[in-house]
């Protein structure tokens, strides 16, 4: 049928009240093939949007005209029903117009249909305004577990689709998590999943690695900063590398320097006098003398050469200095070496933790068998803060820094 032969249907002749009803109404009296004109004075998009949560997209709606003073829009159902799927334009059949929700049903509402979506399921908002609260209450109840795309924005309708994320799939790896809030460590801590040494693996990788409830961890990881702590995190990712080299010595290679003669000491001690009766013991006294080695000798190299280096790739920024490659090439690979030996570290760590069960201590355990494991456990805690500031901060920024500097 040609279009002047199409019923029209004015709607600016119908009282408000009755648009919507009188619109179906006609819509539902249409056969396949037949089709209708639609005339109205704006354009009535949250009209299509009904449609389809109400009927289903298998009707076309095609614009004939699209103002500024009229708007003629030709709705039918033809009879191929593939047809009107391809015009519902993006087969946008989870659609919830807010602005024909009450007031104080909407957020309910939106919850609602988002708790029923399944992993890599969308949804799409048609509001008059921009529902950015919106973004912010389901962000505070849900943590970082959907997309927020805007489709259309204004300035008559804003569009958005809302999707569920698929745990873990493109999510950061732990190292990047950690190093935005430090907070998330001591979740991934009580997992056993290495942030530092371990870093690279997503969360979803480091779970199935672990046999772990992937949905668990997630919650544990979203509602982190709601936990109630004695201080605030140290904005480590925002500091200067040249101020954060500064603070791993003057904190993290201190503790050591302090603690590890006192903690050789008792591993030896605890030896000599409960060894016979349990003997991994002699396990747990020379994998701490491997790591106190290690770590000494460790310490030194970033002092005198990686970290100098380091500051001064940072005076080069500044226009202080002009830069020189050091005498090892670039700094990646001195940063090689020490993740290298991080790892022997964290390897060492995970060992202890291991042959100790957990640091449990036995019934006949004394009063410096008890100080040893404690400060194996503080230890542990200190190392890995220490590798984690470097694999997935200091050194990463550094290699970058000094790209961009050669690139200059």
């Amino acid at each position: 049928m040609e279009t002047s032969e199409l019923e029209i249907l004015n709607a600016t002749l119908i009282e408000p009240r009755f648009k919507h009803a009188a619109i179906f109404e006609r819509f539902d009296q249409l056969n396949h093939g037949d089709s209708f004109i639609l005339m109205n004075d704006h354009d009535p998009k949250p009209l299509y949007y009904q449609l389809i949560n109400e009927r289903g997209d298998y009707f076309t709606w095609e614009y004939l005209e699209e103002g500024p003073v009229w708007w003629r829009i030709k709705i039918g159902i033809p009879s191929d029903n593939s047809e009107a799927k391809e015009s519902a334009s993006d087969n946008e059949d989870n659609v919830l117009n807010v602005t024909l929700i009450e007031p104080r049903l909407k957020h309910p509402t939106i919850f609602g249909r988002f708790d029923n979506l399944q992993e890599g399921e969308s949804l799409i908002i048609l509001n008059d305004h921009d529902p950015k609260p919106l973004y912010y209450q389901l962000l505070g109840m849900h943590g970082e577990t959907f997309i927020w795309d805007y489709l259309e924005k204004g300035p008559q309708w804003w569009r958005i689709k809302i999707t569920k994320k698929v745990l873990g799939e493109g999510q950061e790896t732990l190292g990047e998590i950690a190093a935005k809030d430090l907070r998330k460590a001591q979740i991934f801590k009580k997992y056993g999943l290495d942030f530092c040494c371990g870093g690279k693996k997503t969360v979803k990788e480091a779970c199935e690695d672990k046999g772990l409830d992937i949905k668990k961890v997630e919650d544990e990881l979203q509602h982190a900063d709601t936990v109630a702590t004695s201080s605030r995190p140290l904005p480590y990712n925002d500091w200067g590398l040249d101020f954060l080299a500064d603070y791993i010595v003057n904190t993290h290679h201190s503790y050591l320097r302090k603690n590890l003669p006192d903690i050789r000491a008792y591993a030896s001690k605890v030896l000599k006098v409960h060894g016979m009766r349990h003997p991994e013991l002699e396990k747990v006294y020379q994998l701490v003398e491997d790591t106190s080695n290690e770590l000494l000798t460790h310490m030194q190299k970033e002092e005198n050469t990686l970290f100098p280096f380091i500051k001064k790739l940072v005076g080069v920024k500044n226009g202080m200095q002009l830069y020189t490659p050091g005498a090892f090439g670039t700094v990646e690979n001195p940063v090689k070496n020490m993740i290298h030996e991080h790892q022997k570290v964290g390897d060492n760590l995970h060992e202890l933790r291991h042959v100790t069960n957990n640091y449990a201590l036995p019934e006949d355990a004394c009063a410096s068998y008890s100080l040893l494991y404690r400060m194996l456990d503080e230890m542990e805690d200190d190392v890995l803060t220490h590798i984690h500031l470097e694999n997935n901060i200091l050194f990463p920024k550094a290699i970058e820094l000094e790209k961009e500097l050669r690139k200059g």
